[in-house]
């Protein structure tokens, strides 16, 4: 493994647009450490350290959005904008005759579709940042007060919205230039580096939590047991995740033989592999945030609900949508059932996949080409993505069991499954993907190569 990380940095090429990633990763993290004007970080930080309802939705967002929403900084909203333009363009796709022309166009509809993604992105901006700052400047519901002097003109109101705006289009800019120079997809790099800035301080934290003797101390902390069984745990769940993001469902076709002149073509075997987890990471995001806005509001209710039927049901629901509550799980995997199935009939259509096969003379053995094809693709998938919906069910609700049997804190919980982990895995190997497809052009062994 040692021989093979020596040859990746012996290519002067990779060696340059390795390091130019981890530059640009580099210039990605300092934006965070710079703060809005006039905007009092003690108090913020004090708002995050609370707890709550808002503050877990602004956790959650952070996380796939490659954010700091929970802090007032330049970078702020993150690349949420633009992944929020992103996915509005790609569902419009589907359900918008003018943008599916674009998506069949090729290299000149992708690009127009960029563009189109890239205004999107802009006014998307200024209207998150004004709602985010409107949440910290103005005294609200929640009665907390972030500014310095407790007063804030209108023209520095423009001049935060302005930051954070530009502060997103560096962003996504700077991802492009991973894109066009660096390793890897830069959007996808962005949000990982945000996930993985997170471990140290839940490292730190699950330290503070355990002790060396086993059974535990008197101060509460947990026994060095607890930490063997996370460490235990945590290797499984990768395993778990590595080997789910890479199943597929193979279906064996058949291309039809070409005569030309005296030679023949084709007539070869081949598999159309069919991911068993097509939809990615998106259900989780979904369903989670979606989760997330009763828990919020009923949150804030239950305190001023006051006495009588209406307030022990506003307590009540309170209780129900609790992140570590039964209900709240089983809301929770239900959506995730219901977003793998509405992405995966988004991205994948089995009726231009079978018209595809079609035209290029392949088959799949015992059905005809057309709309057998189709229903066939179509039923497989169906059954394939009720497998992978399973999965993400579990690895969504693994941090929440860790948290509530082990007692360990949510924050150190959210590394053992849920969106950050799948994310991380899903970017890690396809930068390795990269990378090999640099040395194998070179003729050298990939890094996963035996």
């Amino acid at each position: 493994m040692w021989e093979k990380i020596f040859v990746v940095w012996k290519i002067p090429e990779l060696r340059q647009k390795i390091l130019l990633t981890l530059a640009f990763l580099a210039i990605y993290r300092v934006g965070f450490q710079i703060p809005l004007p006039i905007i009092d970080q003690d108090r913020v930080l004090a708002f995050n350290q609370a707890g709550g309802g808002l503050q877990d939705l602004l956790q959650t967002v952070a996380v796939f959005s490659a954010a700091s929403i929970n802090q007032a900084t330049i970078f702020g909203l993150g690349i949420m904008p633009y992944i929020s333009a992103s996915i509005i363009f790609q569902l419009l796709g589907s359900v918008y005759p003018p943008l599916e022309r674009l998506q069949k166009e090729g290299e000149s509809g992708r690009k127009k579709i960029n563009e189109y993604t890239r205004y999107a992105t802009v006014a998307l901006c200024l209207f998150q940042s004004w709602f985010y700052l409107n949440q910290l400047i103005v005294p609200n519901w929640a009665n907390h007060q972030f500014l310095v002097d407790g007063v804030l003109p209108w023209g520095w109101t423009f001049v935060c919205i302005m930051t954070m705006t530009a502060g997103t289009v560096f962003l996504m800019w700077l991802g492009e230039q991973i894109d066009e120079y660096g390793i890897g997809n830069g959007i996808s790099l962005l949000i990982m580096a945000g996930i993985l800035a997170q471990m140290p301080a839940a490292g730190v934290e699950l330290i503070q939590q355990v002790s060396l003797s086993l059974g535990g101390s008197s101060a509460g902390k947990k026994g060095i047991e607890v930490l063997i069984v996370l460490a235990a745990m945590f290797v499984a769940v990768v395993v778990g995740v590595v080997f789910i993001t890479l199943g597929q469902r193979r279906i064996p076709m058949q291309s039809a033989k070409h005569v030309r002149g005296r030679r023949v073509y084709g007539g070869g075997k081949q598999y159309l592999p069919l991911k068993v987890n097509q939809a990615g990471v998106m259900p989780i995001i979904f369903a989670s945030s979606l989760l997330m806005f009763p828990m919020m509001i009923f949150g804030k209710l239950r305190d001023v609900g006051g006495e009588g039927w209406f307030g022990d049901l506003l307590r009540w629901l309170s209780e129900i949508f609790n992140r570590q509550g039964y209900f709240y799980n089983i809301f929770y995997i239900l959506l995730i059932y219901f977003f793998c199935y509405f992405w995966t009939a988004i991205t994948f259509n089995p009726k231009d996949m079978s018209e595809n096969l079609k035209n290029y003379g392949t088959f799949i053995p015992g059905y005809r080409p057309g709309k057998r094809t189709a229903d066939y693709l179509e039923r497989v998938m169906v059954r394939i993505t009720y497998v992978g919906a399973g999965f993400l069910a579990l690895v969504a609700i693994i941090p929440t069991l860790i948290s509530s049997s082990i007692g360990v804190s949510y924050t150190v919980a959210s590394f053992y499954g849920g969106t950050g982990l799948l994310i991380a895995v899903s970017v890690s190997f396809d930068l390795v993907q990269k990378i090999d497809s640099h040395l194998v052009m070179r003729n050298y062994k990939g890094l996963l190569d035996k």
